[in-house]
């Protein structure tokens, strides 16, 4: 097998080390790979000493026509390396079988993350011996389109039974009851290795929330009986997120409190903070085993885009 460091050629195509100066086209491949939905810039995909990373370009002509990246995929699936592909489609194999000369130690399995509208990525996987493994759904909500008076009534009903919603400010507090029913939710919802990742501990949590998220929750008599968290793109520098953009995380009932319409109106609440404070978009996702947080998501007015598909591949 090649040695990384030289440049086989594959008909026209040469495949060669990632170097910064390839940063923006990367970056320019990766935005496209995805449709637009993200915006890549050069600092994302810049070279790294980690060993445990590798990206690869393939060049046509001295143009960047592909890159391909495997880099762990991280606590969702700990043994795991993630395959990214990016460009034309026709250079994803040589790009592939470069990065299976050198797998890192450690690790026993490929993932690789596309929508199934994704057509170069998705041929890819299926014909590569991939197994389609899981699948997630995302969506998106236009702020300006999101009217929070279409939850006045249950607002208004649920308040006649005891319940009261509000964003946390203080959290200092409520931390340890807040903390526990996160820690319930996140054993409660459905997962999977794109959806999910390893609980936080309590400290790096609050670090989080207090850094780059707003937390809301719903009060019966005092006591926290559900939560949700929405991540901020303009206290996120450096993340893929667009600065108008909200993210909503977790969204935790106690199970004596479920089926009232709680979630409803509490992401109904934080999408309208969200809007207030001049937020334009915001977006949401799972896997589609949660199909309870699927129909909240409907009546928010969130509109669910094509399925996401985890592809796996077993190393031997």
């Amino acid at each position: 097998m090649t040695s990384p460091t030289q440049k086989p050629t594959i008909g026209e195509v040469q495949i060669r080390p990632f170097q910064n100066a390839d940063a923006k086209a990367g970056a320019d491949l990766l935005t496209a790979s995805v449709r637009g939905q993200w915006h890549y810039q050069p600092e994302h995909v810049r070279v790294t000493d980690d060993p445990q990373k590798r990206r690869l370009v393939a060049e046509q002509s001295g143009k960047v026509v592909a890159t391909a990246s495997l880099v762990p995929f991280g606590s969702g699936a700990p043994d795991a390396l993630r395959l990214s592909l990016a460009g034309d489609g026709a250079a994803f194999s040589p790009l592939y079988l470069n990065l299976l000369a050198h797998i890192p130690q450690g690790f026993g399995r490929l993932l690789g993350v596309c929508r199934e509208d994704f057509t170069e990525q998705m041929d890819f996987f299926g014909a590569a011996g991939f197994r389609n493994a899981w699948q997630s759904w995302g969506a998106h909500l236009d702020l300006s389109t999101f009217d929070p008076e279409h939850f006045r009534l249950l607002e208004e009903k649920l308040y006649l039974q005891g319940y009261e919603v509000e964003r946390l400010t203080d959290l200092s507090a409520d931390w340890d009851e807040f903390y526990a029913l996160h820690q319930q939710g996140e054993a409660d919802v459905p997962r999977n290795p794109t959806t999910s990742s390893l609980p936080l501990p309590s400290a790096e949590l609050r670090r989080q929330l207090e850094a780059e998220e707003a937390a809301f929750v719903v009060r019966y008599r005092g006591n926290i009986v559900a939560l949700t968290r929405l991540t901020l793109g303009q206290k996120k520098p450096g993340s893929l997120m667009q600065p108008h953009e909200v993210e909503n995380e977790l969204t935790a009932t106690h199970p004596a409190h479920r089926s009232r319409g709680l979630a409803t109106l509490l992401k109904a609440h934080a999408l309208a903070w969200a809007k207030a404070e001049g937020y334009t978009h915001a977006g949401t996702g799972g896997t589609v085993m949660n199909l309870p947080m699927l129909r909240v998501n409907t009546r928010l007015g969130y509109r669910t885009e094509r399925m996401w598909i985890t592809w796996a591949y077993v190393l031997r």
